[in-house]
């Protein structure tokens, strides 16, 4: 079966230009991104709505600051590796602080960059947002959930950080899914181990689970593509129901999904839980599917781990 590859980034761009025709209120931030980010393609058709600031990342996020008390719904878009990068404090004190209505949509997380290396592949961003309060954390899985979720960000105030990735991804839902903002996606039904996931880690979780099937293990999938408000609610029903717990996560397993994941179970109903991800290192350069291997950022790798669990029962 051929596998449909798609752009987070082309369905970011898309999604924008259709909030531009919807609300005159929305405008765009770039710091000399918006090509490959797309974000030129809303500067195109509303370029007096469109700022690009330059190479000056942490002066983007105090404008997009100044334009949400002024009334509008800023986007603020470039790299995780600068957004947040450079800039964690004006987030904290100009953005969540006053609990500001402006959006973060950073491209470029995770050792999917690849080539770039290290410097540019923030596997901590997740971690830093997340501690920060009023701030929503969502990492879309692919294209379609990225157009959804959004499109969510709009229609729920306050402010976000939106997380995508560089390289495009296999589809994971084929046509606009039903998501709600802090409600995880139930993608599959099992009984025997709870596989929680976000991001591009979404596509491994739910081939793991075919892999799984075939030795008679059944695999619950979840796409938990809100870490912030968190799904206690359907995370705590599927580990009652399982009894143990893999995560699976294109970050750093310290203070991302895995945490989130860990922190609710343990608070009410303890279940042993396996965390797949980057374990506390840095990256390298390299193509993006290497890097995925090399650091267990796999279906493989989730099947392993889901076994363990299984057998150490």
């Amino acid at each position: 079966m051929l596998v449909q590859m798609s752009s987070m980034r082309d369905a970011y761009a898309e999604a924008l230009v259709e909030l531009g025709a919807k609300d005159s209120r929305v405008v765009v931030l770039g710091a000399d991104t918006s090509v490959s980010i797309r974000t030129s393609l809303f500067a195109d058709r509303y370029p007096e709505r469109f700022f690009n600031v330059g190479i000056a990342e942490a002066n983007m996020v105090g404008i997009a600051a100044g334009l949400a008390l002024a009334g509008k719904i800023p986007y603020v878009s470039t790299y995780s590796a600068f957004v947040p990068g450079k800039c964690l404090d004006q987030i904290r004190n100009a953005i969540a602080y006053p609990n500001l209505d402006v959006k973060i949509v950073s491209s470029h997380g995770g050792l999917t960059v690849g080539a770039d290396g290290a410097s540019h592949q923030t596997v901590e961003d997740v971690a830093a947002i997340r501690a920060i309060p009023h701030l929503r954390v969502v990492v879309p899985a692919d294209a379609n959930s990225t157009r959804v979720l959004v499109d969510r960000s709009w229609t729920t105030r306050g402010p976000f950080y939106v997380r995508l990735s560089r390289a495009n991804v296999p589809e994971v839902y084929q046509s606009s899914p039903d998501l709600q903002i802090g409600k995880a996606g139930l993608l599959k039904e099992g009984s025997d181990v709870t596989i929680v996931a976000c991001g591009v880690m979404v596509n491994e979780a739910v081939e793991a689970a075919k892999s799984l099937s075939k030795d008679g293990v059944s695999a619950e999938v979840i796409d938990s593509h809100t870490l912030k408000p968190f799904d206690t609610d359907t995370v705590l029903k599927s580990a009652k129901k399982t009894g143990r717990i893999v995560t699976a996560e294109e970050q750093n397993i310290v203070g991302g999904l895995g945490s989130a994941v860990a922190e609710t179970v343990s608070d009410s109903h303890p279940v042993p839980v396996s965390r797949v991800g980057v374990r506390d290192t840095f990256g390298e350069s390299g193509e993006y599917k290497e890097l995925m291997t090399k650091y267990g950022l796999t279906s493989q790798e989730i099947v392993r781990a889901s076994k363990r669990l299984v057998a150490s029962r």
